[in-house]
């Protein structure tokens, strides 16, 4: 009996033992959990506005987007809701909303213990409150320290708002997956509506979406996202908020997505949109905290009717296919980009081509090789022969040779002024040389377009620039002489009006105006069939489509095709080519950038005013014959009038020469030579003729 009683006595001390540390335990929790309780009640209530709507406005101040905190949301009150999603969305994710404090301790020891034996972090175990937690202040990590700050956070919201102020809250800052952030904003996507108008059907489908938005996405598989809404819909039933009957007609019911073709096509911009808000956080060196807050009011250079013109007609001239686009369209009076687009369809591709990529120019580059030629005494009547030619370079270690188009060339002796309209890829690689080629590097520079390698073929666009920048360049051409940055935001304000940003607003003097002129008088010679001689001008089959005084040119390589033009006030540059290093097909894909660039332009151009090019002083216009560079009057007829630098302008007429022509003589050889000599370096007929009579005299 004495060993059996001292058992007992063993037995009572444990069971006291264990009970005493229970009580113990039991004294701790209830501890912490004052002492938790103590502690969110005194950091009182966590701010739960959501961010005001960053808005973007075009230039005429309609609305190009209105974005939440960097994200597409529509925030809307709780009784702007349909009661279909608030208890589907209750069923799904929180049947005890309503009886908790933030937290489901039955839950959480179920996903602890399962968490335990897996030794993961995999399984969650939160509440409605603690995933608005999340939402609101926290990262998405699987951490116990992140769990441990949503604890806190949710008992703070719980004893400082109602149920319905968090519930609202959670609704309006949901992923729902294809950038959409609350209800609201997913509604519209997937079914064109409001919140309010969701039917049971449609409601259960997007309770399940935010388990898994793109997994459970209807848009992305709708088999799937379909056997979860059935799993909804049963657990509404089980809540008791629906019955079985409805939940079989809501199974059975078809639902219509919204077409998300038209969609995208009411987005207007996107790429625009995309460079924009790049810039309001790299260009003008807004703060984190700046574009979380919102409540931004970004005043965007944004011409909606030409963005919407250039849109509709890249859609209809590019076919289908990999084959991109760019468009930028410049006001150089301004520098404010008017328009963008930077490739074909924004929903196959959001890469933007017009400011991310860089292509070969090909002879778009030409224009500021040519200013170069005009800055070292050329004059558009200087003269080269085109003809095949191969060039030496490297101090004759390395040689270079290039081509024209379709290997159709003079044999002859040209001009500038035909140069550019027929693209003489021989006459520009002889003024490269003659020049020096660090005298087009020098200009690229000045014009934005960064250093470029001293190279023959630099003249005939062979190292890739940026298209955005490629348009800029060509503003100064327009100006007379002056570039800015380009600019896409005219201001920006905070949710109390005050101006947080603006650009400077003065351009600056990189060319000269009178020289910029006479370049631009040439380069409209692109659009003149009437300068047609050995072959045509390279504009000229759209030029009957423009309507106002325009200068351009466009530009070719193996894989580009690039057409820029401009007016005084528009600057637009179309490029299309592939983004993969694959060939363009010349015969069928050559002339959309041309075509695209001139049907922009006659329609941009249809309200404004027809203004000329302004004549700085410095620069007389002379009415020659742009083939020998020769003054027509009465009785040589027919030439065109081109500016020229006061003092370089011709003297010599076709009257003139006819007086000479009387004069015979058996030219000697080496006077032919003399007279070959004097056009290469500029001369003409007239005062190579000149040169001999004085020598025979």
């Amino acid at each position: 009996m004495i060993p059996a009683t001292r058992g007992n006595k063993k037995r009572f001390k444990q069971v006291k033992l264990l009970t005493k540390y229970c009580l113990i335990a039991i004294m701790c929790i209830i501890i912490s959990i004052l002492a938790l309780l103590s502690y969110a009640r005194m950091q009182g209530p966590p701010p739960i506005e959501l961010a005001f709507p960053n808005q973007f406005l075009a230039n005429d101040g309609s609305m190009i987007d209105r974005e939440e905190a960097g994200q597409n949301r529509k925030t809307v009150p709780l009784n702007e809701v349909s009661p279909y999603l608030i208890d589907a969305t209750i069923a799904v994710e929180d049947r005890k909303f309503y009886s908790h404090y933030g937290f489901d301790l039955k839950r959480i020891g179920g996903a602890l213990l399962a968490n335990l034996q897996s030794g993961s972090k995999g399984q969650g175990a939160s509440t409605i409150t603690q995933q608005y937690a999340r939402n609101l202040y926290l990262s998405h990590e699987k951490t116990y320290v992140r769990k441990w700050n949503e604890l806190v956070y949710s008992l703070r919201l719980e004893m400082n708002y109602s149920k319905d102020d968090i519930l609202a809250g959670y609704l309006n800052t949901i992923y729902y997956g294809h950038g959409n952030y609350g209800i609201e904003a997913a509604s519209s996507h997937f079914f064109g509506k409001n919140a309010k108008n969701l039917s049971l059907a449609e409601a259960a489908m997007l309770a399940g979406v935010p388990k898994g938005p793109s997994y459970y996405s209807p848009l992305n598989d709708l088999e799937r996202a379909t056997s979860r809404q059935h799993t909804i819909l049963n657990s509404m039933v089980e809540a008791g908020f629906i019955t079985t009957e409805e939940a079989s007609l809501a199974k059975e019911e078809k639902l219509q997505f919204t077409d998300q073709k038209d969609l995208e096509a009411q987005e207007l911009a996107p790429y625009f949109q995309d460079h924009v808000k790049a810039l309001m956080k790299d260009y003008t060196q807004l703060t984190e905290q700046q574009l979380k807050v919102g409540g931004l009011s970004v005043q965007t250079t944004l011409d909606p009717t030409l963005q919407q013109q250039a849109e509709d007609l890249i859609e209809h001239y590019m076919p289908e296919g990999d084959l991109q686009v760019a468009l930028v369209a410049i006001d150089p009076r301004t520098s404010e980009v008017k328009a963008l687009v930077g490739g074909k369809e924004y929903e196959d591709s959001s890469y933007n081509r017009a400011t991310q990529s860089k292509r070969h120019p090909g002879s778009t580059m030409k224009p500021f090789l040519y200013y170069a030629a005009l800055e070292n005494g050329f004059t558009p009547m200087t003269t080269f022969l085109s003809e095949p030619t191969s060039f030496t370079f490297d101090e004759g270690r390395d040689s270079y040779e290039p081509s024209n188009y379709n290997d159709i060339y003079a044999n002859d002796f040209i001009t500038m002024l035909e140069a550019i309209s027929y693209s003489d890829n021989i006459y520009a690689v002889k003024t490269h040389l003659s020049i020096g080629e660090e005298e087009l590097v020098k200009v690229a520079e000045t014009v934005g377009l960064g250093k470029l390698k001293q190279l023959p073929s630099l003249a005939l666009g062979a190292q890739p620039v940026s298209i955005i920048d490629m348009a800029n360049a060509y503003t100064p051409l327009a100006n007379g002489g002056k570039i800015h940055a380009p600019v896409f935001i005219r201001h920006i304000t905070d949710g109390e009006g005050k101006k947080i940003y603006e650009p400077p607003n003065s351009q600056q003097q990189v060319l000269r105006a009178d020289t910029a002129f006479i370049l631009t008088d040439m380069m409209k010679g692109v659009f003149e069939p009437e300068l047609n001689s050995y072959t045509s001008v390279t504009g000229g089959s759209v030029a009957k489509k423009l309507t106002h005084p325009t200068a351009g040119k466009s530009g070719s390589t193996p894989r580009d095709s690039w057409m820029i033009g401009y007016t005084p006030q528009l600057v637009t540059v179309v490029w299309t080519g592939y983004d993969e290093k694959k060939d363009i097909n010349q015969f069928t894909e050559g002339q959309i950038a041309k075509r695209i660039w001139a049907d922009f332009m006659q329609s941009a151009m249809e309200d404004e005013l027809t203004l000329p090019f302004s004549r700085p002083p410095g620069v007389v216009m002379k009415t020659v014959d742009p083939h020998t560079g020769l003054l027509t009057n009465e009785s040589c007829p027919g030439g065109r009038p081109t500016a020229f630098l006061m003092g370089t302008e011709p003297l010599e007429s076709c009257s003139k020469l006819e007086e000479l022509e009387p004069i015979e003589e058996e030219p000697d050889q080496d006077k032919g030579i003399f007279r070959r000599f004097f056009r290469w370096i500029g001369g003409n007929e007239v005062e190579t003729d000149q040169w001999e009579r004085r020598e025979q005299e």
